[in-house]
């Protein structure tokens, strides 16, 4: 099958579901290798930006979707929903990353970390659909577990989990305060890169 042949039917595929397809979906139909298909959309996200088209291909999780491009959000938004624009308050987003780096936590946990009730916050990423129940947990009481979903990722912008941006190395000092690594290591640098003033030399005394 030539290759405009296979764009033109994962573009078609694409937008007709409106929603992530998966990689298998996209085998099955087309029957060619996942490679294949990895090679043709890769191409065709190349394309789209260079043709500065309204629309992008978007990879989640091994998934693809069609989607507007962001930059267009406020223009599209008033024509096709009415409804308030979704508004995450600091501590929402807070609660947000504490589930994206940690998958699969517990309430619990989250309030542990934040030091304050998390039943507010995560209510209201569960209703805005980007985070979602994982499982129980297998400590007393079987508390549900959290994790991010695929909406999260396509409203950040990330592939997946992997691509969060790395989080700093810290540790403890001895008054148990939080210390960057780095911030630690720079310093270790500059004391070794100190020399000690050298020490006069001393006169010799005659004996009398």
């Amino acid at each position: 099958m030539e290759i405009n042949k296979i764009k033109s039917i994962l573009e078609a595929i694409l937008f007709a579901a409106g929603r992530p397809v998966s990689q298998k979906e996209l085998i099955l139909s087309l029957e060619i290798p996942e490679e294949d298909i990895e090679n043709i959309i890769g191409k065709m996200q190349e394309e789209y930006q260079q043709e500065a088209r309204g629309i992008e291909i978007i990879k989640i999780n091994n998934n693809y979707q069609l989607c507007t491009k962001k930059d267009l959000h406020d223009f599209i938004y008033p024509v096709l929903d009415k409804r308030n624009k979704p508004n995450l308050s600091s501590a929402a987003l807070e609660t947000l990353a504490i589930i994206a780096y940690n998958p699969k936590i517990s309430r619990a946990e989250i309030e542990a970390i934040r030091g304050v009730s998390a039943d507010a916050c995560v209510y209201k990423l569960l209703e805005y659909g980007l985070i979602e129940e994982s499982g129980k947990i297998d400590l007393p009481g079987k508390p549900m577990s959290y994790q991010t979903t695929n909406d999260f990722l396509r409203m950040f912008g990330y592939a997946s989990l992997e691509d969060l941006p790395e989080l700093p190395r810290y540790k403890l000092d001895e008054n148990k305060q939080i210390v960057i690594d780095e911030l630690v290591e720079e310093d270790e640098e500059k004391e070794e890169g100190k020399t000690e003033a050298p020490m006069p030399e001393r006169e010799e005394v005659n004996e009398v």
